[in-house]
């Protein structure tokens, strides 16, 4: 099993930063693809962030240029560095790990417990 724990939200001013951790513990496949998701209240969670392979982030249009994405395998943390943040970017913030188990030919999806962000205008 995997477990998520994501820190590093709060109340930021608009145009300021914050930087979002996510620390997996457990046994964690490696392939596994890591990414940040957030849900605003009354919409859907989107996906805001992911990291591929080869490390090289990919990310929605709504925080491109803003947000940045990284990891620290020796410390098992992905990061989600926000940065010129936006009232709109108000959300609740989830880390997601997922992997392909060629074994059960399926996608196992972990999640973290989520970490408020509220940007204020």
């Amino acid at each position: 099993q995997v477990q998520l724990v994501e820190s590093g939200g709060g109340l930021v001013q608009a145009g300021g930063s914050l930087r979002l951790s996510c620390k997996a513990s457990g046994r964690i496949p490696k392939n596994t693809v890591w990414a940040w998701y957030r849900q605003a209240p009354g919409k859907q969670r989107e996906l805001v962030a992911s990291l591929t392979s080869g490390d090289t982030g990919n990310f929605a249009d709504s925080v491109k240029g803003r947000f940045t994405i990284a990891r620290d395998n020796a410390k098992n943390t992905v990061y989600l560095q926000m940065s010129t943040l936006k009232p709109e970017d108000t959300a609740v913030y989830y880390c997601n790990g997922a992997s392909y188990s060629y074994v059960f030919r399926r996608t196992d999806n972990y999640w973290g417990q989520g970490t408020q962000v509220t940007v204020s205008s």
